[in-house]
């Protein structure tokens, strides 16, 4: 893959088989990043490049890191070492007042919605507006309810927080994060908790607020539907480095052992392997510890 700018394919058709053709600018960039909590070492060298315009998927298990890797995005969090670089810009050692200004380049959508219970629908998503914009009046009542409409809650204003089903709560999430305009939207697992219907309407409201909004979006998640349902290309994040990067095609014939066996054990029709005479899962072998990445597809 190469790094250098061309068009940027936002305007492209996420059906186009160009799309992910189309080589773009690095949006967020991980340069060897080690982190520690204690004793405890999360990040043991994560390399990882994001590009404008494109839904990544964070992909691993549980405790692996992933919501780890987010808060190092917004600067809620620094390295031990490595550098952190958001729109070619090294945030890594940016003061709080100095992160103002890269933050606000991002929208975010927490695992529960993150909602002010004491706050209804219409003031949860006027409070960014309130907040970091002079905006008052019909004007941020119109964009409120341009907002909600995106995510298909129109006339919902008035509801209270605990009026809402998980899933309502995850789209007034979502409509609040998206209302300054943001260049990038993270979600930390979007669909924990939801049925799969519910789900599934969550991972096209992604697809299309990605495409409707022309935004970058970082999608974390151990739920493998939701990761080939939004995805263009998967980082899968193991033992703290990025061992896998790659296209969701490329992912399901993918030849790490641990991906593979990730994979293959959620039974999702669209994450197995094309090629019908693999090994089944049982035949797997354990990942081997020297394992980076697949041939080809290297990050960056």
């Amino acid at each position: 893959m190469t790094d250098s700018p061309t068009e940027d394919r936002r305007s492209v058709s996420r059906d186009s088989a160009d799309r992910r053709r189309q080589t773009r600018d690095v949006f967020i960039e991980f340069q060897d990043l080690h982190k520690s909590y204690g004793p405890k070492t999360v990040l043991r060298g994560a390399s990882l490049k994001i590009f404008r315009g494109e839904v990544m998927v964070i992909l691993g298990g549980s405790g692996t890191g992933k919501s780890v890797t987010l808060r190092h995005m917004l600067g809620l969090e620094r390295p031990d070492s490595g550098r952190v670089l958001i729109d070619g810009e090294d945030i890594t050692d940016f003061t709080e007042e100095e992160l103002y200004v890269p933050r606000k380049k991002f929208g975010m959508l927490f695992q529960s919605g993150g909602l002010f219970d004491s706050m209804n629908v219409f003031e949860n998503i006027a409070f960014p507006l309130r907040e970091h914009t002079a905006v008052t009046g019909d004007e941020l009542e119109n964009v409120v309810r341009e907002k909600l409409e995106l995510v298909s809650l129109p006339g919902t204003g008035e509801l209270m927080p605990v009026d809402l089903s998980g899933g309502m709560r995850k789209r007034v999430g979502l409509a609040r994060s998206i209302v300054l305009n943001p260049q990038a939207i993270l979600y930390d697992e979007p669909t924990t908790g939801l049925d799969p219907v519910t789900s599934q309407k969550i991972n096209e409201l992604i697809i299309s607020l990605q495409s409707q909004l022309s935004v970058t979006s970082v999608v974390v998640t151990h739920d493998i539907q939701s990761a080939f349902s939004v995805g263009d290309r998967i980082a899968f994040l193991n033992k703290g480095i990025f061992e896998w990067v790659g296209s969701t095609a490329e992912a399901r014939d993918s030849d790490h052992p641990l991906l593979r066996e990730f994979l293959r054990a959620s039974a999702v029709v669209a994450a197995q392997p094309t090629d019908s005479s693999a090994e089944r899962p049982e035949d797997s072998a354990p990942a081997s510890p020297g394992v980076s990445r697949d041939s080809g597809s290297q990050i960056g």
